[in-house]
């Protein structure tokens, strides 16, 4: 008859390396205390104006968005990409900075625009599906007279 330890005992080596995986595991969870590190950018073209873009492609990129950031300077902001359309809904979790989102279309036309609030879980949603969204400093659209049914040039657009 052979008699099976339902709690197997881990050897000292195997104890430390489970405790060291747990401490890292702890850490990575815990590692995003800040913002996330730059992001690669794209130049996108709002009538005279360059905006560069950092690109949000990967869903860790995407959640993670522009939380922590003190500052959105200038004509930078951060363009999310979508493989397929969808109606895109962003909220300000932890996100310092207000923002202004523009949902885009395929062809780089602006569909609509919502203001954000910092720090606020209040869903802003794309009026229709689309695949992008950028997003800019709070006010950045308006001051240069940029609404929906604008459309920016760049190669995320094919243009």
């Amino acid at each position: 008859m052979t008699f099976v330890n339902p709690r197997p005992t881990l050897s000292r080596g195997a104890r430390a390396a489970l405790a060291a995986c747990l401490a890292m595991a702890a850490a990575a969870s815990a590692a995003q205390t800040g913002p996330q590190p730059r992001l690669p950018t794209v130049p996108l073209q709002a009538g005279m104006h360059v905006i560069q873009a950092e690109l949000a492609v990967t869903p860790e990129q995407q959640a993670v968005g522009m939380m922590g950031r003190r500052e959105i300077p200038g004509n930078e902001g951060m363009l999310f990409v979508n493989d397929s359309a969808g109606v895109r809904c962003f909220w300000m979790r932890n996100t310092l900075v207000p923002i202004t989102i523009a949902f885009i279309a395929d062809d780089g036309t602006i569909v609509n625009l919502a203001d954000m609030e910092p720090l606020s879980e209040r869903s802003h949603c794309s009026t229709r599906p689309v695949r992008f969204a950028l997003e800019m400093s709070r006010g950045w659209f308006a001051k240069r007279g940029i609404q929906a049914g604008f459309r920016l040039r760049g190669a995320p657009f094919g243009s």
